[in-house]
C-alpha cells in the first residue's frame, strides 16, 4: 500500500486544510487518492446520526465514492480525545481492525491520505496511540505545524518521537494559523530548518476565509468544484506535492 499519516503540533493547526489541499492538488494531477479520518470526535448530531465534518471535507476533496462510514469508522459527540470520546460513549476502538481497513483501503489507491487527531500521542485505547497506527501501517508522517508561539519545541517533540520509533518522516509543513503573523509566527520557519534535518514541505499562507471554504466543499456542486480547485491552487504554489507522493511511494 502507499499511504501517508498526517499528523499535527496540537489540534486546530489545520491538518483538515492541509490534508484536503495535497487531496485536491494530486487528484488533479490525475492520482487515485483516498482519504481516511479514522476517529473524529465532537461530532454533532444529526438525524443520520453523528457527522463528522473534518472526514465529510477529505470526502469531498477527493469526490469519494466511499460512504463515510467507510472514510471515518469510528465517530464521538465529546470533543475529547479518541481514547476517552469512545469510553464516555461505553465503546472501544478496535485498532488492528482499523489497521487493517486502512491497509485494504490503502491497496485500492496510488495514494491514502490518513488525518489523526489532534497530535501523534492522541490515544486511540489507555496505550495504544496515532504514533502505534502510522507504525503498524508503515506509513511515512507529515507534521502540520501550527506557527505560534510554541511551535517549535512542540514540532521537534513530535520529530523526535518519530525518530525514537523508527517512524519515517516524510516532513513538515508549517501552517499560518493567524491573519497577522507575530514574531514567533514570522519567524518560526526559518528556525526549524537550522534546528531540524526534516525537510521542510512548504509553508502556507493564512487563509482568511478557510472556514467557508472547507464548508463550500462539503456543499457540493459548483461551489465545491471551485473550492476544490482553490485547494489544489493553494497545494501546488506552497506545498512540494513531488515530495509529499514521493515519501509515500518511497516506503512501498
Amino acid at each position: 500500500m502507499s499511504a501517508l499519516f498526517v499528523t499535527g503540533t496540537d489540534t486546530g493547526v489545520g491538518k483538515t486544510l492541509v490534508t484536503a489541499g495535497i487531496a485536491a492538488a494530486l487528484r488533479a494531477r490525475g492520482a487515485a487518492v483516498g482519504v481516511a479520518k479514522p476517529t473524529e470526535t465532537g461530532c454533532r448530531r444529526e438525524a443520520g446520526g453523528l457527522y463528522a465534518e473534518d472526514a465529510a471535507t477529505l470526502a469531498a476533496a477527493v469526490e469519494a465514492r466511499e460512504p463515510l462510514d467507510e472514510i471515518c469508522p469510528w465517530r464521538f459527540a465529546d470533543p475529547l480525545a479518541p481514547a476517552l470520546a469512545a469510553e464516555r460513549s461505553g465503546a472501544a476502538i478496535d485498532v488492528d481492525a482499523l489497521v487493517e481497513t486502512l491497509r485494504r483501503r490503502g491497496r485500492t489507491y496510488d495514494l491514502l491520505l490518513i488525518e489523526g487527531a489532534g497530535g501523534l500521542l492522541v490515544p486511540l485505547r489507555e496505550r495504544t496511540t496515532y504514533a502505534d497506527v502510522a507504525a503498524a501501517l508503515g506509513a511515512p508522517v507529515l507534521v502540520v505545524v501550527g506557527s505560534r508561539l510554541g511551535a517549535i519545541n512542540a514540532t521537534l517533540l513530535t520529530l523526535e518521537v518519530l525518530a525514537a520509533r523508527g517512524i519515517a518522516v516524510a516532513g513538515y509543513v508549517v501552517n499560518r494559523i493567524a491573519p497577522s503573523p507575530d514574531l514567533a509566527a514570522a519567524t518560526n520557519g526559518a528556525l526549524l530548518r537550522r534546528a531540524t534535518p526534516a525537510r521542510c514541505l512548504g509553508e502556507l499562507p493564512w487563509v482568511p476565509d478557510a472556514a467557508a471554504l472547507l464548508g463550500a466543499l462539503r456543499r457540493g456542486g459548483a461551489p465545491a468544484a471551485t473550492a476544490r480547485a482553490t485547494l489544489a491552487a493553494l497545494a501546488t504554489t506552497h506545498l512540494d506535492l513531488d515530495a509529499v507522493s514521493g515519501s509515500a511511494r518511497a516506503r512501498e
